[in-house]
């Protein structure tokens, strides 16, 4: 059976694929005085490598003189390199000195960081971060469970109760050991009208009335929340508590490998480089190449909201230089595909076939090389963020019968070309098979783009 489109699909695809590129390389915010509120993040929010922008290296030490074993080391150390990962930061290395008790990191400044504060980068990895849940609203009250009892934090928008207002919050999901905990205390005080209190160290984060008891294992914790210390809190229950406090010793600035003006040069040449791609496509392609423009723009788009975390919720990846040439390689193979579809498309129309029979055959015959090429890219992008990756990632755990022998070997640079590859290449399945396809076969039933040689063949078709 032929696959016929309708016309609007043309039309509707490339506006929403406009659309979503401008809020990927835009954002969209708000500005109330002093407080900008963001919804959807752009590229000005992702979060760049120590190569790009720079960082930090600090030296942390045990508070109070506290003398640490070699095993609370190594646990802090882990603590660190967890909330490292929560936070999407891959170009990072930390190092231990167990002799004299010292913690070494280095880690790149904030997204949107513009006045490079040391002391607010250090804190947002190096505080204590100890949940506690009390019974009553004093610190001194009963302790219910702890942060380690909590399976998993995830920041949240939305109304808390019914009719009410939307805020930002933290849902819980406790383990089994603390959703007993839980449950018990929550029914012994529902009698009583009685009171949790819930403190990150000695700051009360909430306290509220206990009206129910609470058996599923589940809860929420609400109050004066911004969208940046909620996934703050989320990130330091998930990773942990430190088995003691830490202070920064000594702390510097890491100058980037790039110039400062390299970043607004290297997106000037990538906007020149698309121009020329869409003329040279469009030149050589007609109407296919443009709408594989199109998509390509699409594909681009989604590559950096995948890096920045298009939703403000989420975390922005750490994109670093090879990340860069990981999405620059991605949407050459973007490229690739449409040109392979393209010519397969011309070939047919060469043959005598009618439009729609080189569209069907074009397509066909072009998906098994495009396939190829991309699975090829696909196994080598997990393969690197397996070998360079975070140790307890999905892709290390995956490959570790073939790593096992060569022990951790984390670069976060490596990495980072590894998920802009592997997420350019993916997405090169979605716009420049999918969409290209949809939006070729809806140009096809509009009249005046029936014409042969806008597909590439000759002219004298009527």
């Amino acid at each position: 059976m032929k696959k016929k489109g309708k016309p609007w699909h043309l039309f509707v695809l490339a506006l929403l694929i406009f659309a979503f590129a401008y809020t990927a390389f835009f954002g969209i915010s708000s500005q109330y005085g002093d407080i900008t509120h963001t919804y959807v993040k752009g590229a000005k929010d992702i979060r760049f490598g120590i190569d790009i922008r720079g960082g930090v290296d600090v030296t942390f030490m045990p508070t109070d003189g506290f003398d640490a074993t070699d095993e609370q080391m190594a646990a802090a150390e882990t603590v660190i390199q967890q909330r490292l990962v929560n936070l999407n930061i891959t170009d990072s290395e930390v190092y231990v000195d167990y002799n004299k008790d010292r913690i070494i990191v280095r880690f790149p400044w904030k997204e949107g960081e513009s006045d490079f504060n040391p002391e607010a980068a250090i804190q947002e990895i190096g505080t204590t971060a100890h949940l506690t849940f009390r019974k009553g609203s004093s610190i001194d009250g009963e302790l219910i469970l702890e942060g380690k009892d909590v399976e998993k934090a995830t920041p949240a928008y939305g109304p808390t109760k019914e009719g009410g207002q939307s805020e930002y919050y933290l849902s819980l999901e406790f383990k089994n050991s603390g959703r007993q905990a839980f449950a018990d205390a929550t029914t012994e005080l529902a009698a009583s009208k009685g009171y949790i209190s819930i403190w990150m160290d000695e700051q009360n984060v909430s306290t509220a009335s206990v009206n129910t008891a609470i058996t599923d294992g589940k809860a929420i914790i609400s109050g004066n929340f911004t969208q940046e210390s909620v996934i703050t809190m989320a990130n330091q229950i998930n990773s942990g508590a430190l088995p003691f406090a830490l202070s920064a010793e000594s702390y510097s600035t890491i100058s980037p490998s790039l110039g400062s003006r390299s970043l607004e040069a290297m997106v000037i040449a990538g906007v020149i480089a698309y121009l020329l791609i869409l003329v040279f496509m469009t030149a050589l392609y007609r109407l296919p190449g443009l709408i594989a423009s199109i998509a390509l723009l699409g594909q681009t788009a989604a590559t950096l909201a995948f890096v920045s975390g298009y939703l403000s919720i989420f975390n922005s990846f750490t994109l670093t230089l090879p990340g860069i040439a990981g999405i620059i390689l991605a949407i050459g193979m973007g490229v690739d595909a449409n040109v392979i579809t393209a010519e397969r498309i011309r070939e047919e129309l060469a043959s005598g076939k009618t439009l729609d029979g080189a569209l069907n055959a074009g397509f066909a015959r072009g998906l098994a090389p495009i396939i190829d090429g991309n699975v090829t890219i696909v196994i080598v992008a997990c393969v690197l963020m397996g070998a360079f990756g975070p140790t307890d990632g999905f892709f290390a755990k995956l490959f570790t019968p073939i790593f096992f022998a060569f022990g951790p070997s984390t670069a976060g640079t490596i990495y980072s070309f590894g998920y802009t590859l592997l997420v350019g290449v993916l997405l090169n399945f979605v716009f420049g098979v999918c969409c290209t396809r949809i939006m070729l076969r809806g140009a096809s039933r509009i009249k005046g783009l029936r014409k042969l040689w806008l597909y590439g063949g000759v002219r004298n078709d009527g």
